[in-house]
């Protein structure tokens, strides 16, 4: 870095050490704890930085909710492994969009001298954890971290529990499938449109050192339901999914350029967030208006942009959150970045791994090491949380930026955007309705077993529909079905008409 750096304000936020690890055991039930494997995480961020006494150095822990084992306060936990007693521990509720949501929080911390520093981080032991956690450390019920950070309302709508669209794996094919309607895509091109995306993130993962599933995948033997690759919710074979089974940890410390000259951290270490943009969508699937479209992404991942002073043709590197093609793809849209450029700096959810709510750890993480590799460039990253419910956005450079970090929160723009009304039980007096989008879920042996069908009233409303009618399925599997006239019963039972 130039001696620029010499004038910067002390309290402006840096990145400056990230750590990532993975967990391959034949065992499972040797496999360590993920408190453990993110305190290794920390451990290797502290000697990415090039700073003893560095994790000691800072106020706050702050650990994404953990699946794949139940603790009251991760934090402590990380922090009693390390040695160290940082001031305030935090565990958030689920949501993939958090990592760099408490990033962004760090940074106005830090800036506004509020905070000496943050360890963000998390992990998971997916693959391990029936066999291991017996073993696990169980903290007692009344241990509580100093703040829990907590969504403010259920992900899913008692409406849509009713029924039974419950699972990411269920909602997001009924994104991509609603995205072919919206585009005039046939199901063929439509299938090969994902097939050649996905390829893409597989080749990027093949090269990610820390990738779960480093290797390339041809078009085809991601496209094709294979019995290795069985169809899960069409059109998402098994390679398209998030890919949870995964044993991995990520880190990465945000602190100020006082606190780095003090202990001495090279400034080609520091990586500067720039700005950041945090907004959700209307939070329930079903009052949404389009299907096919993100607005709260549009409204606050451009917002991101502008405040870093940068436009989509300035970023030579972006990971946007990939926890299922139509993520991306909605995502790349809103943004104005298209799918004919590299989306992703880690490989994506699929191949890179998804451990649960703290994929953007790792992204982050694998943003700041492509950013010094390629010194003086800019990268963004986005994160996603629910159902494209939540969302986070970041925008980073080894320069300092050409402002002091800013940061806005979209919602009340979000907020005043159309929505749609869920009709939870259709009556007699509602009328028939019209097909919106649907899935097919399939079952283990990737066989046709259900379909979800979201539907349309005549004034608006939308309500969810279900069918297990053969004709139907094949229907659904093979044809355009949007604006098809059906009905849907005060049962939810649903029937072309």
């Amino acid at each position: 870095m130039s001696d620029a750096s010499i004038t910067l304000d002390p309290r402006t936020p840096i990145i400056v050490g990230v750590g990532q690890v993975e967990q391959r055991v034949d065992d499972p039930a040797t496999a360590r704890e993920p408190v453990a494997l993110l305190a290794d995480a920390a451990r290797r961020a502290e000697a990415d930085a090039g700073a003893d006494g560095l994790l000691a150095a800072l106020d706050t822990f702050a650990v994404i909710r953990i699946l794949s084992h139940r603790y009251q306060d991760p934090a402590a936990l990380v922090a009693a492994d390390l040695g160290v007693a940082p001031a305030r521990t935090i565990a958030t509720d689920d949501g993939g969009n958090y990592p760099q949501t408490l990033l962004n929080r760090a940074c106005r911390e830090i800036l506004d001298g509020r905070s000496t520093g943050w360890l963000i981080g998390g992990a998971e032991a997916w693959r391990s954890r029936e066999a291991a956690r017996s073993s696990w450390t169980v903290q007692a019920d009344d241990v509580e971290p100093t703040e829990l950070v907590l969504n403010p309302h259920p992900l899913i709508h008692p409406g849509e529990w009713a029924r039974r669209v419950l699972m990411p794996i269920e909602v997001y094919p009924l994104f991509e499938n609603a995205l072919r309607a919206k585009e005039g895509w046939s199901v063929d091109e439509h299938r090969d449109r994902l097939a050649k995306l996905w390829a893409g993130f597989s080749d990027v993962a093949a090269g990610n050192p820390h990738a779960w599933i480093r290797q390339a995948f041809s078009p085809a033997e991601l496209r094709d339901a294979t019995p290795d690759n069985r169809m899960v919710g069409f059109p998402y074979t098994k390679r398209m999914n998030a890919n949870n089974a995964v044993e991995q940890g990520a880190a990465f410390v945000v602190t100020s350029v006082g606190t780095a000259r003090d202990l001495g951290i090279p400034t080609d270490r520091w990586v500067f967030p720039w700005a950041g943009t945090d907004a959700h969508e209307h939070w329930y699937v079903s009052n949404r208006r389009s299907l096919a479209e993100a607005p709260a992404i549009r409204l606050a991942g451009r917002a991101a942009l502008e405040l870093g002073g940068v436009g989509v043709d300035d970023l030579a590197h972006v990971d946007v959150y990939s926890c299922f093609p139509s993520a991306v793809q909605i995502a790349a849209k809103e943004l104005d970045l298209g799918t004919d450029r590299p989306l992703t700096v880690t490989g994506g959810l699929s191949f890179a791994g998804g451990p649960w709510n703290n994929y953007v750890s790792h992204s982050i993480a694998t943003m700041v090491d492509r950013l010094r590799e390629d010194a003086g460039s800019v990268g963004l990253v986005t994160g996603n949380g629910g159902f494209l419910t939540k969302h986070s956005f970041g925008v980073f450079s080894t320069t300092p930026p050409p402002q002091p970090y800013r940061h806005a929160n979209l919602q009340a723009e979000v907020d005043a955007l159309p929505s749609r009304e869920l009709c939870e039980e259709v009556g007699p007096d509602d009328g028939p309705v019209t097909v919106e989008t649907s899935t097919v879920m399939h079952d283990r042996d990737g066989a046709p077993e259900r379909a979800i069908v979201a539907t349309l009233l005549a004034d608006g409303r939308r309500a969810w529909g279900g069918t297990t009618e053969p004709d139907a399925l094949d229907r659904f599997l093979t044809e355009e079905t949007h604006g098809a006239p059906a009905t849907v019963d005060s049962e939810g039972h649903f029937h072309f008409t």
